[in-house]
């Protein structure tokens, strides 16, 4: 391995490009880091963000005012401001809340607060998608399950959420791509993602350009990994008879 490196290395050096960092242990090492905590990133961001999309879905669909109005005013506000802003008011003005409440008690450090901010702000776009599938699930087969004696959390959960997903995948899987990016707005609250580690390293040295043509693969690479599943997804999933 570190012979194939050493190799890249001094044939990217004949493109111009200076990547001897990468042999340097602290550099690698904290490129490595900033890699693995991108990585948590997108995992905990995707699996909370479906999650806060579905229920708020499911409330928004529900029929129920109580439920649909405080949904719906929560997706319009998130939708319409930065995910950037979200970010800053929720580190710097609720966690320092939390700190005057809990001191050193606090429970949130930073990777969870750029979890939290990144899962309801794809949330509300998720919503919105999965309230298209569930409201293009056909009348008939909610009559068929309204036949079958089902209540409507069942329909809910049993018909037309496994049935929206189907619908709304495309939407999904573009939603997550764009999460897979929204990550680096991390560095911002200085948590040592990849693209924090970078900038700890090039102010250490003259390699900017080197280093941001190596985030801009790293995320390249990413989501494309992200659009390749989902792709897999679509056609396990496809609904026979839709459009086919």
């Amino acid at each position: 391995m570190s012979d194939s490196l050493h190799w890249l290395v001094g044939q990217l050096a004949h493109l111009g490009l200076n990547y001897a960092f990468l042999l340097d242990a602290y550099a690698s090492g904290k490129l490595l880091d900033g890699a693995l905590t991108t990585l948590g990133l997108c995992l905990f961001s995707i699996v909370g963000s479906l999650l806060v999309g579905a229920l708020l879905a499911a409330a928004v669909t529900s029929g129920q005012r109580w439920l649909a109005w405080p949904a719906r005013a929560f997706i319009e506000v998130t939708r319409n401001t930065p995910t950037l802003v979200q970010l800053y008011c929720a580190f710097l003005v609720l966690n320092m809340l939390i700190n005057q409440s809990l001191g050193s008690a606090n429970p949130m450090i930073p990777f969870a607060w750029v979890v939290l901010v990144i899962s309801l702000h794809k949330g509300a776009f998720h919503a919105e998608a999965l309230r298209a599938g569930i409201e293009a699930v056909p009348a008939v087969t909610l009559e068929a399950a309204s036949s079958l004696a089902f209540s409507r959390r069942q329909q809910l959960l049993q018909v037309q959420l496994p049935l929206a997903v189907r619908f709304a995948l495309p939407a999904l899987v573009n939603n997550l791509i764009d999460l897979v990016k929204m990550t680096a707005v991390a560095s911002a609250i200085a948590v040592n993602d990849i693209t924090y580690a970078s900038i700890m390293i090039w102010t250490q040295g003259d390699n900017v350009i080197e280093l941001m043509l190596l985030i801009l693969a790293f995320f390249g690479l990413l989501s494309f990994a992200v659009n390749c599943i989902g792709r897999a997804l679509e056609a396990r999933l496809r609904m026979p008879g839709y459009g086919h």
